[in-house]
């Protein structure tokens, strides 16, 4: 030959040096002196041309110790992603309780990741969603993410997402993009610039009309919110308190958003403890968001049907680690605040806000002035939060009041749950510029001297009560550190407390919703280490978890008491090591004393007949709002029938609860926990396994990886910079400075999956694993069994071990496979050309046989997967078929059957198509294990 090299006949294998790989020869032509190949590379698949310098002898390469580490970590990880190993446990700062662990284990166990994360109040949804973003991120599955949540939880998804999982999730307010747009083309979807978005479910629904607007503004507005959120390409979307999208009649442009949403992602996860509240038609549209195949009308919501799609557990049900009851007991008492002489202006005050109230909420309510009844119950929660709260808001007022040029305002919606959804803080703001009630400037006058006056004249009732409160528990609990987490609604009563308790000797720290999350991540890390006292707001306390702490005093009461809940679950949580203590502050002598008093009574009783907390696991908190209102409003107006009021509001609860429960055999399949399967996370080698195939494979790939300490210092192929990387998350935790390699990295990805093929006739290396007995010798492989079907394909990974004496020992091999990620390994020597030959062909022997099962239950998955796709095209087609024969026009009619059919018909073909499947058996390792001598036997 022209070159010199050696000739290789159609057929015959031989060593590609470019691909680093075997090839068999499939045409070879010699024209002008120069010979060309077309050589077939069975580890691509594929048919490439080659030159006769690329072309070697089989026996001329042996695989290094790196390669042979490279290639059984790399199978090893593969082998274990196959078999639903969970990374985000190993790959993440949290380790997952059993009920999480559940549900990430039931999400990624199909290939659908559509679901409905309904587990109870307080189990940690946002924990579990978080898993199973960060398992779709590690396994490439995921890069663009959406978050939509009520308002009020934004702050609590993004604190979460980065304290626990470090993803770092973008607000975006949609009222700046069109500021933001004038710096950008005019025609680029803004979503796009961030790949992990969170925003809020209401800024972004669509709007249909808007008084005073042009049919261009309107254009617009939808065009910034919603049309380019949906066309954004996410390839995950989370939809927190899901259950407000199920599209009663006031929540069509909610309906419209989630089944945009919907169908923009191809995973989709919904969260919402309260999903089906005794209304099974916005359960249903609920249930069509995750899969309209298999939900296609009312009827079809039947638990089989229902409960593939959610994962469920109950608190009762709820394990730690070590199989013991995840919730402790907790202690919650009513305090009442009894008016002392020395009161006697702030008992005044209140009664004369009260009187302003009734009469103001009448007004409004003839006037059919909802919000102006929004601004009355507004006045009446303030005075009995502070004297200071009461007395700002009311200069605040009369402010706006007496500015001719203010433009007093409607409230530009007037829906109860627009408003309740809004803090403390924003609802004053809104407020105060409400328009005015008929002679209200004289009622404000009057008022605010009233509130200066007592302001004056001493130290609120309720204050005074908190000092000797916490004096009282630090003797009780022998703690004179004992921090104490105290709520308010309101900013000006947080300010007027930490001044009080600052001026008595204690450390104070606060919280409210104006602080960004560097804020309150330092007040939170102050109170958890020197602070005594942390006062927050409700807006402030959104996200908390206080377990070091575990008394809660109420300062002020929401009328809601499903807010009260949430703010006792600040510290009510998971890891909780105390019985919590919750006070709850309410000035004696007073309606809201009475109301709660009858109220707590009765909620009791509900407590007692369904499990503590039951009313929060049941109804969502802002849509109970308005029937809270009314009883308190209710009590302003007529004390005397506040007996039978709450016993109304408690009929009604005690109706949702019953629902409830019903609904709940819909929704739970009744699994077992298992605490033994959390614990196994802790020490999981898969990451050590990522660290050798990285490691271990760069080398000779044109990369490098040298050890130091506790780190690595990493050069990936073709890349000339250098840095330095861990790959456990404990390690990461503690050294921000390295860079934390994972699986999400495109870079390790490719490198996993670039597994060698071995051929009869390659070079086998003798190899010598410490740990392994010197009893052991014979042959180890390594065999890819594939199934393959197009977009259902299918692989797992088979370790063989025929000893010298030509047994097979299954165990054996499974144990040389766990030493070559652990133990050291040496080459020392290798095995001739002709025996490597025999060797491989017994192997591959003994892989067939042990393979047949495997590849067995490969069928079996593939099948019954098939046919899971097969009853949803049935039953979807046969729901529309009967849904298009009740249309009046024939002509209609036939012309949607016929789609119907032709739509069904190229579905099934797809999936007989698939039914072909094609069996493979690749070897990718063999080794020749034990003593040198052996090698020439």
């Amino acid at each position: 030959m022209a070159d010199g090299g050696v000739s290789f006949g159609v057929g015959e294998w031989c060593w590609h040096a470019r691909h680093a790989a075997p090839c068999r020869v499939v045409d070879r032509e010699t024209v002008w002196g120069e010979t060309a190949y077309r050589v077939w590379l069975p580890g691509k698949d594929a048919v490439v041309r080659a030159r006769a310098h690329d072309l070697g002898p089989l026996d001329a390469v042996q695989p290094s110790v790196d390669q042979i580490l490279h290639t059984a970590a790399s199978a090893k990880l593969l082998d274990a992603l196959e078999d639903n190993l969970l990374l985000a446990p190993i790959q993440s700062s949290v380790v997952p309780l059993p009920h999480q662990l559940y549900a990430l284990n039931r999400a990624m166990s199909r290939d659908r990741i559509r679901y409905l994360l309904a587990d109870e109040v307080g189990l940690g949804k946002t924990i579990e969603a978080g898993l199973i973003l960060r398992e779709l991120k590690l396994r490439g599955m995921a890069r663009r993410i959406l978050v939509v949540a009520p308002k009020g939880l934004v702050r609590q998804w993004q604190a979460e997402m980065r304290l626990h999982f470090g993803e770092q999730f973008t607000f975006v307010e949609p009222a700046e993009l069109s500021a933001f747009r004038q710096w950008r083309n005019d025609e680029e979807n803004l979503w796009r610039v961030h790949d992990q978005v969170i925003c809020s479910l209401d800024s972004v629904k669509p709007m249909e009309g808007r008084r005073g607007w042009s049919v261009e503004q309107l254009q617009t507005y939808n065009r910034e919110r919603f049309e380019d959120l949906i066309s954004a390409s996410w390839d995950l979307v989370i939809i927190d308190e899901a259950h407000r999208m199920g599209g009663s009649t006031d929540q069509v442009a909610r309906y419209k958003l989630g089944a945009a949403l919907a169908e923009a992602a191809p995973y989709l996860l919904l969260l919402s403890a309260t999903p089906h509240q005794g209304k099974t038609d916005q359960f249903h549209r609920l249930m069509q968001l995750l899969d309209r195949d298999t939900f296609p009308e009312v009827s079809s919501i039947a638990a089989d049907r229902v409960r593939p799609f959610v994962v469920r557990t109950e608190k009762r049900a709820a394990i730690d680690a070590e199989g013991k009851p995840l919730f402790k007991p907790r202690m919650t008492r009513l305090q009442p605040v009894a008016w002392q002489d020395r009161h006697a202006a702030q008992q005044g005050l209140y009664e004369a806000v009260t009187e302003y109230v009734r009469h103001g909420y009448n007004q409004a309510m003839a006037a059919k002035q909802r919000h102006i009844g929004f601004l009355m119950i507004l006045m009446q929660r303030l005075v009995t939060s502070s004297t200071a709260a009461i007395r700002t808001t009311l200069e605040k007022r009369l402010l706006a009041l007496e500015d001719d040029h203010a433009q007093l305002k409607l409230f530009p919606a007037e829906r109860a749950e627009d408003w309740h959804e809004l803090s403390g803080e924003d609802q004053i703001n809104l407020a105060v510029a409400f328009e005015a009630l008929a002679d209200e400037r004289k009622d404000v006058e009057a008022l605010l001297f009233l509130a200066r006056e007592t302001e004056a004249q001493g130290t609120d009732a309720k204050a005074e009560a908190l000092l000797e409160l916490i004096y009282k528990i630090q003797q009780e609990e022998n703690d004179p550190d004992l921090k104490v987490l105290v709520f308010t609604e309101f900013v000006p009563t947080q300010a007027m407390l930490a001044d009080f308790l600052e001026s008595r000797g204690f450390s104070v720290v606060t919280l409210n919703g104006s602080m960004d999350l560097e804020a309150r991540s330092r007040t939170q890390k102050s109170f958890s280490q020197d602070a005594r006292i942390l006062i927050s707001t409700d807006a402030g306390g959104e996200g908390l978890n206080l377990q070091f702490c575990h008394v809660i005093v109420n300062f002020d009461m929401p009328w809601n008491p499903m807010r009260v809940e949430q703010r006792i679950g600040r510290v009510d949580r998971i890891g909780q090591p105390f019985v919590v203590r919750a006070i709850n502050f309410v000035l004696e002598d007073t309606v809201e004393y009475r109301v709660r008093e009858v109220l707590e009574t009765k909620l009791a009783v509900i407590a007692e007949e369904f499990g503590v907390d039951k009313a929060a696991d049941v109804m969502d908190s802002v849509e109970a709002e308005p029937l809270f209102d009314e009883l308190f409003v209710n009590g302003l107006q007529n004390p005397d029938a506040i007996e039978a009021d709450c016993e109304t509001v408690v009929s009604q609860l005690r109706t949702a609860i019953a629902e409830h429960n019903q609904s709940s055999q819909l929704l739970s399949g009744g699994h077992e926990l298992d605490a033994a399967e959390a614990r196994k996370w802790r020490d999981h080698p898969a990451q050590f396994w990522l660290e050798r195939a990285i490691t271990s494979g760069l080398p000779s790939r044109g990369g490098q990886a040298t050890r130091e300490a506790d780190a690595w210092r990493v050069r990936w192929s073709g890349d000339g910079e250098t840095s330095s990387v861990c790959f456990d998350a404990r390690t990461a935790e503690g050294r921000p400075d390295l860079e934390w390699l994972t699986l999400e990295d495109p870079r390790a990805r490719a490198l996993i999956a670039d597994l060698p093929r071995c051929v009869a006739g390659q070079n086998m290396p003798c190899v010598r694993i410490s740990g392994l007995p010197e009893t052991v010798n014979g042959v180890w492989s390594l065999w890819e069994i594939m199934l393959s079907a197009d977009d259902f394909s299918r692989r797992r990974f088979l370790p063989v071990f025929i000893s010298n004496e030509g047994r097979a020992f299954q165990p054996t091999a499974k144990r040389i496979w766990d030493l070559l990620l652990t133990e050291r390994v040496e080459t020392i020597g290798s095995a001739t050309s002709s025996i490597s030959a025999e060797l491989f062909g017994t192997s591959k022997d003994a892989a067939v046989v042990q393979g047949e099962r495997v590849f067995s239950e490969l069928v079996d998955e593939h099948m019954t997967r098939l046919q899971e796709e097969r009853d949803r095209a049935n039953y979807a087609y046969e729901a529309r078929r009967q849904a298009i024969g009740r249309v009046g026009l024939a002509t209609v009619r036939d012309y949607r059957k016929k789609r119907l059919q032709a739509e069904h018909d190229a579905r099934l073909a797809r999936l007989d198509v698939a039914e072909a499947f094609v069996p493979d058996l690749h070897c990718v390792l063999v080794l020749r294990v034990g003593k040198q001598a052996d090698a020439s036997k």
